[in-house]
């Protein structure tokens, strides 16, 4: 699978995580939207679909103990949502099959998406239960717009990132915050099975 990432948390711009260090706030509170440009689970074409992950934990995430909830595309068929499913309760390895260590999902299930990819200036709404909005990071001095990147060789999710913030970050189905003005990101994925 190949497409395009995005994520926010509740911690400062960059995320600790990314960089093996402890949250920024002593907990993670996060998630990602993957959205498949092309990709296959067997002979399961999942192009055109988006997936997300949300989760709380109460510390840093390899401490695990957190609640998530997974939402994907309502467009997906029975076939491709036993496909997601599968991925995201990390049967078939990928960052899933990491990831479900650490917390217990509240809930699978399927929702409307409202994806504007375009960089920082992207936008996510999955009904009513998640709403993203990017926007670059500003120079606290001078106010004007900076773009940082990383890359991330060893990174689980993606191996390079630009990294901004969230104009609006909020989750409120099962689990619940709003953490707009914190980090968030956009990258590249892609995915194979070895």
């Amino acid at each position: 699978m190949k497409g395009t990432l995005v994520i926010a948390c509740n911690c400062d711009y960059g995320c600790p995580c990314n960089f093996n260090a402890p949250p920024s706030h002593g907990k993670c509170e996060g998630g990602w939207i993957w959205h498949v440009e092309e990709g296959r689970f067997g002979n399961v074409s999942l192009d055109g679909l988006a997936m997300s992950v949300f989760c709380d934990w109460p510390g840093a995430i390899h401490e695990g103990g957190g609640k998530a909830i997974c939402l994907y595309d309502e467009r997906a068929d029975e076939a491709q949502a036993e496909a997601i499913e599968a991925l995201a309760r990390g049967r078939h390895g990928g960052p899933w099959g990491i990831f479900i260590n650490t917390y217990e999902f509240q809930d699978v299930r399927p929702s409307s998406f409202e994806l504007h990819l375009d960089d920082l200036a992207s936008k996510v709404k999955i009904g009513d239960a998640v709403e993203l909005e990017l926007m670059t990071i500003k120079n606290p001095v001078t106010g004007a717009e900076v773009h940082p990147r990383a890359l991330l060789p060893e990174g689980l999710v993606c191996k390079e990132m630009s990294l901004g913030a969230s104009a609006r970050y909020s989750v409120d189905d099962r689990i619940s915050y709003d953490h707009g003005g914190q980090y968030a990101a956009i990258a590249p994925f892609d995915y194979s099975a070895s």
